[in-house]
């Protein structure tokens, strides 16, 4: 293993805050998750970290410059006389304690270390747990978040239909709808973004839901809205008619003397709630008039309009 100093390209005089200066610097340029197209930078940087691992604690630090210890942080072997008295050699009680930290992340470097980790990585590098001996880990960072769009059409809504998804990552995975789905409105799908470089969990898929439009309806918060053409013998006399719905047609009655301007309600033929019912279909009757002339009908007009018929007033009926 390369000497910790050259690897964060420091002097062995640099002070604990150049040695934090330079990890900073290094672990933010070569960190996996900045450079996903470079293969080799996950190798650098572990090297990185091993090298603070060792110059970031004062403790090893100091046996490093000793020769006590080598660049992968284990004891440097230096004779046989040194045991238990005097001498260069390691002393038998050192071993036992585990004095030098076999590779372990302790003392005052390590919380410096996931202080550093956890600015580079915006917070998410955190705290897990302890190990049998005590020391705090940590974890490795999540992998990247991806986004997506959705088209889904009002039929596949209400139906609450598994959708297909095509992601980011190349993956394409199949959805459920939430009730109370809406347009504009992102759903997160958890562990289906990026994996991550370091061993952590993988990011999530952000999947933002827009709605196809619809050649008939249109959406009124958790209602639907539908302009039915009707005859005018319907509008006057009233009568059964045909009427679309997201669940496929049925028949609805018109009552007598329907006005353009009042909407005939359809209750839970509308879009999905979260509570699970549904909000309710707005039929407007749309009065359409003989392509032929008829002088009858006009006669009649011509009549209202001399005694001054009155405009319907809105408003809605429910059936």
């Amino acid at each position: 293993m390369r000497d910790p100093y050259d690897v964060l390209g420091i002097a062995r005089t640099a002070s604990h805050a150049d040695v934090k200066k330079a990890f900073r610097r290094l672990a933010k340029k070569y960190h996996p998750d900045q450079n996903p197209e470079d293969k080799k930078a996950k190798e650098r940087f572990s090297e990185i970290n091993d090298a603070y691992e060792i110059l970031g604690d004062e403790t090893k630090r100091a046996q490093f410059d000793r020769g006590e210890i080598g660049a992968d942080g284990k004891p440097r072997f230096q004779g046989f006389e040194g045991f238990g008295a005097g001498g260069g050699g390691f002393r038998a009680g050192e071993a036992r304690s585990g004095g030098f930290g076999f590779g372990t992340r302790q003392g005052p470097g390590a919380a410096g270390y996931d202080d550093i980790l956890s600015d580079i990585l915006g917070g998410g590098f955190t705290r897990t747990g302890r190990t049998r001996t005590g020391r705090a880990e940590s974890a490795a960072p999540r992998g990247g978040d991806v986004t997506a769009q959705l088209a889904v059409t009002l039929e596949q809504l209400a139906r609450s239909e598994k959708v297909r998804v095509d992601l980011p990552t190349g993956k394409t995975v199949e959805m459920a709808l939430p009730a109370g789905t809406r347009s504009g409105q992102t759903i997160r799908l958890k562990g289906q973004g990026h994996a991550s470089l370091l061993g952590g969990a993988p990011g999530d898929a952000l999947v933002t839901v827009e709605f196809v439009p619809h050649p008939l309806f249109r959406i009124d918060g958790d209602a639907l809205r539908l302009d039915l053409p009707v005859s005018l013998d319907v509008a006057v006399l009233g009568g059964k008619v045909r009427v679309e719905t997201l669940d496929g047609p049925v028949t609805m009655t018109i009552p007598p003397r329907s006005r353009g301007a009042r909407a005939l309600r359809l209750k839970g033929k509308g879009l999905p709630r979260a509570g699970g019912d549904r909000g309710d279909l707005l039929v407007t009757p749309s009065i359409v008039l003989p392509e032929q002339p008829d002088p009858e009908l006009e006669a009649l007009m011509r009549r209202w309009r001399e005694e001054g018929r009155g405009e319907p007033r809105p408003g809605e009926v429910e059936i």
